[in-house]
């Protein structure tokens, strides 16, 4: 029986940023970065990825960390899902992100893939990336040039479909403003079962109440769409207003209208599906707003 070929050419590691860039822009379109590989590697053995070369950024020390820097929650290219869900800077500062990556896959998955992975491979359904829309986070977008932050939402331009190019940049990093005090958060997925399993409906929601109003309100949900989303007409319905179990089931109804969800054998009709996402962001909403009530 003839041997399997490689499913790449060239596979080199690199020692910085700037060094993974240079690879890149060496190997003129045919190499891609790789990190845990969870998704890229699949990919690459159904012939989904034709790059020839991959660049390992794995022993990069700066991104592999969690840090707080200039007023912000900073989590490195290279950190796993498990990392997250086990740090105490984001169970104290960002639990419904440290939630969204312990529900993800298995252990096995957990401790290679990364967050930044889940991100820039751009499916809607990925649990870690509505966690990062409520929480409004940015993406570092590095190239030869230089490196900018953008909004998490202006790399997702339709499922699977990232803005960035693989073949010439690399996200080193994402960020988010720590919790406040104040703010109270909840992620809520639904699967056919608890692990090894993509969501059906997922949603993540912080809000903030002040004299028994709310003053802050955002809620993510996916894969109802081509990407996930922050239903910005439930968000406004609750600024501002009292809370009540009434107004929080108006918002999820609000939310629920924004789901355009495909028809899925595996997931089910658009209209459970739809229906699921008001049942979710209730209970989303609710959650958060009793941990803000009692902060």
């Amino acid at each position: 029986m003839p041997e399997e070929a490689s499913v790449w050419d060239v596979f080199v590691t690199a020692a910085s940023v700037a060094d993974a860039l240079h690879q890149l822009a060496g190997l003129q379109g045919e190499g891609r970065i790789i990190a845990g590989g969870t998704d890229l590697v699949l990919q690459a053995q159904r012939g989904l990825c034709p790059s020839r070369a991959m660049v390992d950024i794995t022993r990069i020390p700066e991104l592999d960390r969690i840090e707080t820097r200039d007023g912000f929650v900073v989590i490195g290219a290279t950190v796993t899902h498990a990392r997250i869900a086990g740090s105490p800077t984001i169970c104290s500062q960002a639990p419904l992100l440290a939630q969204a990556c312990g529900s993800i896959g298995g252990p096995q998955i957990r401790n290679v893939g990364t967050l930044v992975g889940n991100v820039v491979n751009a499916l809607p359904a990925a649990d870690g990336a509505i966690a990062l829309f409520a929480l409004g986070a940015e993406v570092e977008v590095a190239d030869l040039d230089e490196s900018r932050w953008l909004p998490i939402a202006e790399l997702y331009e339709g499922v699977g479909m990232c803005a960035i190019d693989p073949c010439a940049q690399m996200v080193t990093a994402l960020r988010f403003r720590p919790l406040a005090a104040h703010l109270g958060s909840d992620f809520q997925r639904l699967a056919r079962r608890r692990a090894l399993v993509l969501p059906i409906v997922n949603v993540g929601a912080v809000v903030g109440v002040y004299n028994g109003c709310f003053t802050d309100a955002r809620i993510a949900v996916g894969p109802v769409a081509p990407t996930p989303f922050r239903a910005s007409e439930a968000e406004q319905l609750l600024i501002g207003q009292p809370v009540s179990d009434e107004l929080i089931a108006q918002a999820a109804v609000a939310a629920a209208s924004s789901a355009r969800p495909r028809p899925s054998l595996l997931r089910g009709s658009p209209e459970y599906r739809t229906e699921m996402v008001e049942v979710l962001v209730r209970r989303a909403l609710g959650n958060a707003s009793a941990q803000a009530v009692a902060a």
